[in-house]
């Protein structure tokens, strides 16, 4: 029985680990958005913001246009070879990662003039780069959704795995601004920062994964039955005639929309209250001291931010008797208020917050939206990540919306809307009809 139990949860351990991998990149990506504005957008004149938040554009954008690949993927190679398969874009991402780090720092002439913008061609690399890493993030996201859901570990249920696995998600995303704060860039100031120190960084995790992968294409991870189409089957309806599926879609681009836009611009954010004279203070300091390091606090938003997260799902995947609709509606309707007392009172610390409260969403979301599929599901898994593109658009928008406004504070409306939109899906949107119960 134990060694029964052991194989049982090794599989589920690697999926996780492998979606710890991806938590880790995405916020990477997210929280060199600042230090690039520093270096590459430096004379990036009034498109300063918009510029710098299509870092994160790019990104998701890799979700709209190939989260169906992953999903015909599966179909046509199983888990684990699609698995196998969005690792090698993250190397991909990474390479490109590489060469736009090594542009910036050999060739800093080498731009052209947009307006009265001044862009290196070394930052367009880096926007594909992070379209093909969102690229990866989509395909292994297919794969790590529908498994963990539908996955047989003994004694949970789909929301806990999906929290469970999330949760170690987030200790990626939680370790990653202090990565890239003290690794990367080695706690100096922001207006000292130098291109060139992504270089060694980068080349190191590009190792990483290179042996990541290797491991993982000796390792066995069993496929799931009625999970996915067989080849060549024909499935009797679209997907898309599943109700409470296609509300569920919608409710994961808000979400996701207000998630990554809060991760992602907090800092800059911060930076602009520093700018008028209203410092972000923690305990009564500005800055924190860790060993013999100057931390900014910038580091310390997002990591306590994510750090939410991390703390979120732990906490939601013992929640075995809570449904994941009460979860989603008490969640959603704190986090639209917390989020309008912070553009009231332009205290930052009550968008920090809200990451505790949105731990726990994506999973509610998904196993509500997935009920009932069967084999609908890995088609469902794809158009759904595809849906994640809601945090390129928010995130993009926002940013739009601090240089037209010029100002951040009043951009983070976005935020209220999206999680009224979510609260909208818990309490009515998630409710399944009897026609698309599939047996």
């Amino acid at each position: 029985m134990k060694d029964r139990s052991q194989n049982k949860i090794l599989p589920f351990a690697i999926v996780t680990f492998i979606y710890f991998i991806v938590g880790f990149l995405t916020t990477i990506n997210e929280q060199l958005q600042a230090p690039l504005k520093f270096t590459f957008l430096a004379e990036a004149g009034s498109y300063k913001n918009t510029l710098t938040t299509s870092i994160s554009f790019f990104f998701f954008l890799g979700y709209l246009v190939n989260g169906s690949l992953g999903s015909r993927w599966v179909n046509i190679y199983g888990y684990k070879n699609t698995i196998i398969r969005g690792m090698l874009f993250i190397i991909s991402g990474l390479i490109m990662y590489l060469c736009s780090s090594w542009m910036g720092y050999q060739l800093p002439d080498f731009h052209f003039i947009f307006g009265d913008a001044i862009i290196p061609y070394s930052f367009i690399v880096f926007l594909a780069g992070s379209f093909i890493m969102g690229t990866s993030a989509a395909v292994i996201q297919v794969v790590v959704n529908p498994y963990v859901a539908s996955y047989d570990l003994p004694g949970t249920q789909a929301v806990q795995r999906l929290n469970i696995t999330t949760g170690i998600n987030s200790i990626g995303t939680t370790s990653a601004p202090f990565f890239v704060t003290l690794v990367i860039f080695s706690g100096i100031s922001i207006e000292n920062i130098e291109i060139k120190q992504l270089i060694t960084p980068l080349a190191i995790l590009l190792f990483c994964i290179m042996a990541v992968l290797l491991l993982t294409r000796k390792l066995d991870i069993p496929d799931i039955p009625n999970t996915r189409d067989s080849s060549g089957e024909k499935l009797e309806r679209s997907v898309w005639s599943f109700r409470h599926f296609v509300l569920g879609v919608v409710a994961i681009f808000f979400y996701v929309g207000t998630e990554v836009a809060i991760g992602a611009n907090i800092n800059l954010f911060a930076f602009e209250l520093e700018a008028l004279g209203r410092p972000v203070n923690f305990f009564g300091k500005t800055d924190i001291i860790i060993g013999n390091m100057d931390l900014g606090i910038h580091a310390l938003l997002s990591t306590l931010y994510w750090g939410g997260f991390m703390i979120g799902r732990g906490i939601s995947s013992f929640l075995s008797h809570i449904s994941a609709r009460q979860q989603l509606i008490t969640t959603t309707s704190l986090a639209a208020i917390l989020a309008t007392i912070a553009i009231i009172t332009q205290n930052i610390w009550f968008l920090v917050a809200i990451g505790l409260l949105h731990s726990s969403m994506w999973s509610c979301i998904y196993s509500l939206s997935i009920k009932g599929l069967g084999k609908y599901t890995s088609k469902a898994s794809g158009i759904f990540v595809s849906a994640v593109f809601g945090g390129a658009v928010f995130t993009l928008l926002q940013g739009i919306l601090a240089d037209v406004f010029g100002a951040w504070r009043w951009t983070w409306i976005l935020c209220v809307i999206c999680e009224l939109v979510i609260l909208s899906y818990a309490l009515w949107g998630s409710r399944q009809r009897k026609e698309d119960i599939v047996i």
